[in-house]
């Protein structure tokens, strides 16, 4: 099969992924293989590709926002069947036996193992996944459509989970980039209000477009304070910015898997009157079910911009750029 191979950590602006021919992979016992249709993209790719996350297989096929049909089952597989259309996320195997995973926080297992960084991900024609670890994709979603809810739509559905929330109430997003343009649609369709803060003016335009009550490059004049708030960008330095929107008993969740050093907090200023901080660690295939019937429900409608899979590169630099709004779909 053909695929975009990272083999060596470097930055995206150099090009690192390389157009090669690779051996078909073949499903193993309890697995199923994907003819891939899209892959989308995310700075989670880019952490992997730049080694700002800790290396773990080289060469590797990048990308954990996979939409495919089943060409293949491996043997013991009964619950999707050849021809089905699925998606395959960034988490794709846990233990299933330990105190974390029986107490349904299969994303703090000490085992779990991610798509595109410890196993070759949808960078390529075709993956491989744990049966038990896929999605059935909903049928009012094309493939395109599809892709992006599987990490930008379920990590930011747990960062949302973890932000406490609630029907009608007042959210900041901070960053505005793939998962704040899926988890945004979600509050307002829960009678929310919502305030983003974004340094790209043509995401400012597309949050008001949508929906967004105000929108700034800086929180200073936030109209309200908030009950609830969500860093996306990976700057630990918007940190103590969130905290002062916060009102009191308000939630801080910072919902990347990267992010910079946080500066130092004042305590009556950013953390009394009972505000919490509070990290997202991936999902659970939970979150993946109820972010999916959610979804397909509301129904959710992604900004997409699509690239030929051998413009992987090319996709990438422009999204560490700022300059896709929505997310960038790989198509295969």
């Amino acid at each position: 099969m053909n695929a975009m191979v990272l083999n060596e950590i470097a930055p995206v602006e150099s090009s690192p992924l390389v157009w090669q021919q690779v051996d078909d992979p073949q499903p193993g016992p309890g697995q199923v293989r994907l003819a891939v249709r899209c892959c989308a993209i995310c700075r989670t790719d880019l952490h992997v590709i730049e080694g700002e996350l800790p290396r773990q297989k080289l060469p590797i096929i990048p990308g954990h926002q996979i939409v495919g049909v089943v060409d293949r089952l491996g043997p013991g597989c009964t619950r999707l069947r050849v021809g089905q259309r699925v998606g395959v996320a960034w988490l794709r195997h846990t233990c299933g036996r330990c105190s974390y995973c029986t107490a349904g926080k299969e994303n703090l297992c000490d085992s779990q193992r991610f798509t595109g960084y410890h196993a070759d991900g949808g960078y390529a024609e075709l993956a491989v996944v744990d049966e038990d670890f896929a999605y059935e994709i909903p049928d009012g979603f094309d493939d395109v459509q599809a892709a992006p809810l599987l990490c930008a739509g379920i990590v930011g559905y747990r960062a949302l989970k973890r932000s406490n929330l609630f029907a009608g109430g007042r959210l900041a997003i901070f960053g505005f980039g793939s998962s704040a343009h899926v988890i945004m649609q979600i509050a307002l369709h829960r009678g929310c209000r919502v305030y983003v803060v974004t340094r790209g003016a043509s995401h400012r335009d597309l949050a008001l477009r949508m929906g967004a009550a105000w929108a700034s490059e800086i929180a200073a004049g936030m109209p309200d304070h908030v009950d609830s708030a969500i860093i996306f960008a990976p700057a630990g330095s918007l940190v103590p910015d969130a905290l002062t929107c916060l009102d009191k008993g308000g939630t801080l969740a910072l919902a990347g898997i990267y992010m910079t050093d946080v500066p130092t907090l004042d305590y009556e200023r950013h953390l009394f009157y009972e505000r919490q901080v509070r990290s997202v660690t991936a999902n659970t295939r939970q979150d993946g079910q109820e972010l999916l019937a959610e979804a397909a429900a509301i129904p959710i409608r992604p900004h997409t911009t699509t690239y030929p899979l051998r413009e992987a590169n090319q996709a990438l630099q422009d999204l560490k750029a700022d300059r896709i709004n929505g997310t960038g779909v790989l198509v295969i």
